[in-house]
């Protein structure tokens, strides 16, 4: 193992661990449905991440990261929709009923939405990856990077979702109030994501 990827994976790991919308939606589809629920919903992030990082590999991440305009309407519709979850989540019931909790398909394709609607997620395999890319075997070396933070994003969801199994588990009846909790979350990613601005402002 090289020295940049000493580097990288650390780095790249606290990245994945960071909280924001998706780790969040893990813990609270863990502590509705289950762990493994979780786990397979989270999928669905991963699924958007692959071309994400594809077009950065390419170079259109740098489009959004210089068009202010692509980066605000990208920006816009992301804080629209993590406050539209964040409505629902306090709106519904009991998160651990079956009327309320999601269902594996409406799960996965959240997780697939949120990770779309963030163009953090595009600027940071735009700005991060080419650090520990070697521009003589550049494909290879992006592909080795964007395999490596697949593989640790799938160990964050499932950190995320032991986390939200056992909140739950903890909690008992308190179920709501993670419901409630979850839902404030959004609406604060929400509101931060329309405050974020391009990497070269």
């Amino acid at each position: 193992m090289t020295l940049d990827l000493l580097i990288f994976i650390p780095a790249c790991f606290a990245l994945n661990l960071a909280f924001g919308p998706n780790n969040l939606m893990a813990l609270t589809n863990a502590a509705q449905r289950g762990a493994g629920f979780a786990l397979r919903s989270g999928l669905g992030r991963i699924l958007a991440f692959v071309p994400m990082i594809a077009l950065a590999g390419l170079g259109l991440g740098l489009l959004l990261q210089t068009s202010a305009l692509l980066f605000t309407l990208v920006k816009l519709a992301g804080a629209a929709y993590l406050i539209f979850l964040g409505v629902k989540l306090l709106r519904a019931g009991r998160p651990a009923s079956v009327a309320a909790a999601p269902t594996l398909r409406h799960a996965f394709r959240r997780e697939v939405m949120v990770a779309l609607s963030n163009p953090k997620a595009v600027l940071i395999f735009a700005a991060f990856f080419p650090q520990f890319v070697d521009p003589a075997h550049y494909t290879q070396s992006y592909v080795t990077l964007g395999a490596l933070f697949l593989g640790l994003e799938l160990c964050a969801i499932g950190v995320y979702s032991c986390a939200g199994h056992f909140a739950a588990r903890a909690a008992g009846r308190h179920m709501p109030a993670i419901n409630r909790v979850s839902g404030g979350g959004m609406i604060v990613f929400g509101l931060a994501l329309l405050f974020t601005r391009r990497a070269a402002e």
